[in-house]
C-alpha cells in the first residue's frame, strides 16, 4: 500500500529535499506541500494524506497550532521536525501533546553528509506512523503543565486516608482486558516506552499521588537533548517528583527517574542507579531491556514492569527475565496504543500478566502499590 504524504515547511530547500527523499521510496507518494500552518490545515482536509511531516517555525501559523487544528478537523499522523536544543525539545513535546505522533531532528548537515542514512530513517518513520492508531492520536488533549488540577499537593498526613489521585483525562481506550490487580509490596515500578510514549507517560504518571510508596524508573526512547526537558515537564505535571537520572541517584518513594538519552540506565540491589555510556551495538540508547534486566537481577520478584506504546520489541527480553524471577509484567492494550509494537511483542511472547487500556494503567498501579 502506497503511503500518501503532505510535506509542510516554510523552507523551499527543506520541502524539496524531504519530498525527493520520500518520493525515492516506491511505496511513498508526496501528494502535496504547504509553506505554513494554515495551508497545512487546508491541504490536510483536501488531500487526506496518510502522514504529514511538519515544521514548527513557520509564518502565518506555527506547526503546533496547525497540528492541534488538524487533530480536531481530520486526525492524521504527524511527524514533526525538531532542532536538537533544549528549546527544540520543549517545542517538540508541545507538538506531541497537541497530537503529533513522532519527531525527527531537523539537521541540514546530516541531510548533506549522510543522505542514505537520513533517507532510511525518514522513510522508516513515515511507514511506521502511517500504521499508527488514529483513534489514539485524536484523543482529548492533555492538560498543560500549568493546570491547577495537576499541581503538586502535599501528601495526606493520616495513614488511614487514601491519597487523592489526579483526575485522568478523557479515555480513548475501551474497558480493560484484564481483571483488577492484587496488592503487592513491590520495590520498584519500571516503565518502558517509545513512539507515543511522552503522552502515554503523562497520562499514567499524573494519576499517581504525591505519597506514592514505590520508586519508579522510566525508559523513553528519546535523544540526549530531550530527556532533561521531558523530565522537567513531567515534574511540573505530576504530584510525584520526576527528574532525569544521574549516576549515583538513589531510588526512593515518590520519585521517578527518567533514563537520559544516549545512555543506559541500570539499577542495583542497594537502591542506586548506574548511568553508563550508550553501547553502539545496541539499537536503543536508552534501552528498556537493559533497565528491565538489571531490575530482574537486583529485585527478583519485587518489580512491577509496564510496557507502553512504541515501535519494535524493546522490553520483551527484559520482561522475560523479570518473569523468570517472579515479577509482574503489564502491557498496554492495542486500542489505546499509538504504535502497538513493544506491547504486542510482550503479549505475543506470553509474558504479560495483564493487558490494560492506557487510562486504566495509572489507576491500577496505585491500587496494587498502595
Amino acid at each position: 500500500m502506497v503511503v500518501k504524504v503532505l510535506v509542510v515547511d516554510d523552507s523551499g530547500f527543506f520541502r524539496r529535499r524531504v519530498s525527493e527523499i520520500l518520493s525515492a521510496d516506491p511505496n511513498i507518494q508526496v501528494v502535496g506541500t504547504a509553506t505554513n500552518g494554515r495551508e497545512a490545515i487546508d491541504q490536510a482536509q483536501a488531500l487526506r494524506p496518510d502522514v504529514i511531516t511538519m515544521d514548527y517555525e513557520m509564518p502565518m501559523m506555527d506547526g503546533i497550532t496547525a497540528v492541534r487544528n488538524i487533530m480536531q478537523r481530520c486526525p492524521t499522523p504527524v511527524l514533526m521536525f525538531s532542532s536538537l536544543t533544549h528549546e527544540g525539545a520543549r517545542v517538540t513535546l508541545d507538538a506531541l501533546d497537541a497530537g503529533a505522533v513522532d519527531f525527527l531532528p531537523k539537521n541540514f548537515e546530516d541531510i548533506s553528509r549522510n543522505p542514505e542514512k537520513v533517507k532510511q530513517l525518514l522513510c522508516e518513520k513515515v511507514h511506521s506512523i502511517a500504521r499508527s492508531n488514529r483513534r489514539s492520536i485524536s484523543a482529548a488533549p492533555l492538560p498543560s503543565a500549568t493546570s491547577s488540577a495537576l499541581k503538586k499537593t502535599p501528601a495526606p498526613t493520616s495513614s488511614s486516608t487514601r491519597p487523592a489521585v489526579a483526575p485522568a483525562p478523557v479515555s480513548a481506550s475501551p474497558a480493560t482486558s484484564s481483571s483488577a490487580p492484587k496488592r503487592k509490596n513491590y520495590k520498584l515500578v519500571a516503565i518502558g516506552t517509545s513512539t507515543g510514549g511522552p503522552v502515554a507517560l503523562q497520562r499514567v504518571l499524573t494519576q499517581l499521588p504525591a505519597n506514592f510508596p514505590t520508586p519508579i524508573v522510566l525508559v523513553q526512547h528519546m535523544p540526549a537533548a530531550f530527556t532533561k526537558a521531558f523530565a522537567e515537564r513531567l515534574d511540573k505535571l505530576c504530584r510525584i517528583n520526576v527528574k532525569e537520572a544521574e549516576d549515583g541517584d538513589v531510588l526512593r518513594p515518590g520519585l521517578a527517574l527518567l533514563a537520559p538519552g544516549g545512555k543506559q540506565m541500570m539499577v542495583d540491589s542497594r537502591g542506586a542507579v548506574r548511568i553508563l555510556p550508550g553501547d553502539e551495538r545496541l539499537n536503543y540508547k536508552p534501552c528498556v531491556d537493559i533497565t528491565f534486566g538489571s531490575a530482574a537481577k537486583s529485585y527478583h520478584d519485587k518489580v512491577l514492569a509496564v510496557v507502553l506504546t512504541g515501535m519494535g520489541a524493546d522490553g520483551r527480553e527484559g520482561a522475560r527475565l523479570l518473569k523468570q524471577g517472579g515479577s509482574q509484567v503489564w502491557a498496554q492494550d492495542e486500542a489505546s496504543c499509538v504504535i502497538y509494537g513493544m506491547p504486542m511483542a510482550v503479549v505475543k511472547a506470553n509474558l504479560a500478566d495483564a493487558v490494560y487500556g492506557l487510562d486504566d494503567i495509572g489507576r491500577h498501579i496505585v491500587e496494587t502499590c498502595l
